[in-house]
């Protein structure tokens, strides 16, 4: 593992953080060296992390409509409270 994280320029510690799921989303970058240095393709890895089933074709189904869009809560509650701010401070 250590020679992985070094080789994929990422810190030991978030390698393992990676591998035990704490941290959740690591960031594209960071999982594009992991995969290089693996030797796996992206396509490889996306088709890993991708789920199936009736309940995987709703959503999908559901994200390839106009206007849907793909955000974590929480990415959407930072985005809502900055134009909250703009709107405050255009006022």
């Amino acid at each position: 593992m250590l020679q992985t994280a070094l080789d994929a320029r990422v810190s030991p510690e978030t390698l393992r953080k990676i591998e035990t799921g704490r941290v959740a989303t690591p960031a594209f970058p960071t999982v594009a060296a992991i995969a290089d240095v693996l030797g796996l393709s992206l396509d490889a890895v996306w088709a890993e992390i991708q789920p199936s089933g009736p309940a995987a074709q709703t959503v999908g189904a559901r994200l390839d409509r106009p206007g849907w869009r793909s955000v974590s809560p929480a990415a959407e509650s930072r985005g809502a409270a900055a134009v909250d701010r703009a709107q405050g401070s255009a006022s």
